[in-house]
């Protein structure tokens, strides 16, 4: 995980204010995404419901076109809505725009996630609960 982390930050660090403005397509954020995955989503209980947050999804949402998730092996998946790109800030999420949804409390074990990037290449993860919980 530390390493994990470290290879991001080299990566960030290597690209400029002006580059950085431009990350808006999969060639940009697939590197960033593939090696993130494990920080996808995160499931956290809270007032009584299971939340899972897209927070890192949204964040590098410039060079997706689509977020589908699937829970416990539910036989169709819901789709998670992207807010819009701005590509003169594309990592920031635009205020008011919620980046969970909520399910019953303890109704999540594993978490499917489905991306497809802007060049219609796609990538997926399978977690356990256990290992994307947060407190």
């Amino acid at each position: 995980m530390l390493k994990q982390a470290l290879l991001v930050t080299a990566l960030l660090c290597t690209i400029s204010t002006t580059a950085s403005a431009q990350m808006v397509d999969a060639a940009q954020i697939r590197p960033i995404l593939t090696m993130t995955k494990s920080s996808w989503v995160a499931v956290r209980e809270w007032n009584g419901q299971d939340l899972i947050y897209f927070t890192h999804l949204e964040s590098w949402r410039c060079g997706l076109t689509s977020v589908t998730y699937t829970i416990n092996d539910a036989p169709e998946p819901k789709t998670w809505e992207l807010a819009p790109c701005d590509e003169a800030n594309p990592m920031a999420i635009p205020d008011g725009h919620l980046v969970y949804t909520d399910f019953p409390l303890g109704s999540i074990e594993t978490l499917r996630i489905d991306i497809i990037y802007d060049d219609d290449t796609t990538d997926s993860e399978t977690y356990a609960r256990k290992a994307i919980q947060i407190q």
